[in-house]
C-alpha cells in the first residue's frame, strides 16, 4: 500500500488515477508521494518515507531540488500539460496590448449612467483605437511546449513569427510550423520583432535576461509579453524602458509592487494555467508519473534525476538505486548482487549532473537483506524494492 498527500488542492480527475493500492493521508511525514502546486516546501522536513514529489505544473521554484536529490527523492513536473492554457493567455495578451480593450471597457463602466451612451461612445472610441496583429512580427524566446504552440497560433493568425532556442528539441522542431523562422541569436530577434514573448525556464543564465542591453536593441514601442517567470525581466530596466517609450506595453502574468505601478503595464494575477483543463491535465500527468515511479521504478519528466525507463519488469525481481554520480558505483552494486548468488538479467543506468539512477532486473525476488547491503555502499542515497 502506497500513501500520498496533497499540499494543495489537486483536481479529482488526477486523484482518480490512483488505484486501491494507494491511500491518501493528511500526514506529510507518512507519505511515500507528495502532489503539490504552489505550496512552499523549502523549510519542510523531508522524511525518509518520502520517495517522490510531483509538481502539478511546470515551475519547481517552490521545491528544494538539491535537498530532495541528496535524500534520493525524485521530483517530477508536468511539462506541456498546461501549455494550451498559457498559449491562449499569450494570444489574449497580444490582443489586449494591440487594442485598448481594457480602456474601452473601463470607459463603458465609468459612463454606465449616461442615457446617451450609444452616441457618446462614437466620440469616445477614438481614444481606444489600436492596431491589428496580422502582419506584425512576433519573436518567441524559447520553443518548448508553450513556445511552439504560441508560434504556431500566431502564424495562423497572420503574424510573421521568429523564434530562438539554443536547445530546440527534435520533437518540438518537427511540431513547429515551417513558416516560423528560426534565428541564430537573441540579438537578431530583438532587432527584428514588434512583439516579443518569452518562454524559458528561470535559471542563473536567464535571470533578468530582458534588461537594458536587450531593450536598447529593440524597436521603439515594442510589446513584451511575460507568461513564464517574473525574474526573467529586470524590473528597474523595464520601468525605464516603459517611461521612455522604448517598450510600448508590458504584458505580464506576474504583478509585483514595482510592476503594478509602472506605466503601460497590463498585468494579470498568474492566470496562465488557471483553466479547468490545464489543472486536470497537470493532475493526471502528475499522478501517472507517481504511479510509474512507485510501481515500476521508472523516471519520466524528473527535474533533479535523469529520466530512466526500464519498462515493466518481466523478471522475478527489480530493485532501484538512487546514488551520487561517482566512479566505481556500478561495480560495487553488481558485486553485492552477485555475492548473493543472484544474476542480473537487465540493468539500466542513467546519470544527470551529480546524481545517477540504476534499475536492476534480477532472477530472484528482491529482499530487504539485499537492499540493506546496497544501502551500506558509500554514495547510495535511496534503495527501493519494486518487486
Amino acid at each position: 500500500m502506497f500513501k500520498y498527500t496533497c499540499l494543495n488542492p489537486i483536481a479529482q480527475v488526477g486523484l482518480d488515477v490512483f488505484t486501491d493500492e494507494y491511500e491518501k493521508t493528511d500526514k506529510f511525514e507518512d507519505a511515500d508521494a507528495v502532489l503539490v502546486r504552489s505550496a512552499a516546501m523549502h523549510d519542510m522536513e523531508l522524511s525518509d518515507n518520502l520517495s517522490v514529489i510531483a509538481r502539478a505544473g511546470a515551475g519547481v521554484n517552490n521545491i528544494p531540488l538539491d535537498k530532495c536529490a541528496d535524500k534520493g527523492i525524485v521530483v517530477f513536473n508536468t511539462p506541456g500539460a498546461n501549455a494550451n492554457g498559457v498559449k491562449e493567455m499569450v494570444i489574449s495578451g497580444m490582443l489586449l496590448a494591440a487594442r485598448d480593450i481594457v480602456g474601452g471597457m473601463n470607459w463603458v463602466k465609468e459612463n454606465a449612467d449616461d442615457e446617451n451612451i450609444s452616441k457618446s461612445m462614437e466620440k469616445a472610441k477614438k481614444n481606444f483605437a489600436g492596431t491589428e496583429i496580422k502582419g506584425k512580427k512576433l519573436g518567441v524566446i524559447g520553443l518548448g511546449a508553450i513556445g511552439v504552440l504560441v508560434a504556431n497560433a500566431a502564424n495562423r493568425m497572420g503574424m510573421q513569427v521568429y523564434g530562438v532556442d539554443p536547445f530546440l528539441s527534435v520533437k518540438n522542431a518537427l511540431t513547429l510550423n515551417r513558416d516560423v523562422t528560426i534565428l541564430k541569436s537573441y540579438d537578431e530577434l530583438y532587432q527584428t520583432c514588434d512583439y516579443i514573448t518569452i518562454h524559458v525556464p528561470f535559471m542563473e543564465d536567464t535571470k533578468g535576461m530582458l534588461n537594458k542591453a536587450a531593450f536598447d536593441q529593440m524597436k521603439d514601442g515594442v510589446v513584451i509579453l511575460n507568461f513564464a517567470r517574473d525574474l526573467l525581466v529586470n524590473d528597474d530596466d523595464m520601468k525605464a524602458a516603459l517611461e521612455s517609450g522604448k517598450v510600448g506595453k508590458y504584458v505580464t502574468d506576474f504583478p509585483n509592487p514595482a510592476v503594478v505601478k509602472m506605466p503601460n503595464v497590463i498585468a494579470t494575477p498568474h492566470l496562465g494555467a488557471s483553466t479547468e483543463e490545464s489543472e486536470d491535465n497537470c493532475a493526471v500527468m502528475a499522478a501517472n508519473e507517481i504511479r510509474e515511479y512507485l510501481e515500476n521504478g521508472n523516471i519520466v519528466n524528473s527535474v533533479n534525476y535523469p529520466n530512466c525507463d526500464a519498462g515493466v519488469c518481466n523478471t522475478a525481481g527489480r530493485i532501484t538505486v538512487a546514488h551520487k554520480n561517482i566512479p566505481k558505483m556500478l561495480n560495487q552494486f553488481t558485486n553485492v548482487i552477485s555475492a548473493e548468488g543472484i544474476n542480473i538479467d537487465h540493468m539500466t543506468n542513467k546519470s544527470r549532473g551529480d546524481y545517477s539512477y540504476c534499475v536492476f532486473d534480477i532472477d530472484s525476488e528482491s529482499s530487504e537483506e539485499l537492499a540493506d547491503k546496497i544501502r551500506e555502499i558509500d554514495g547510495v542515497l535511496k534503495v527501493r524494492i519494486i518487486k
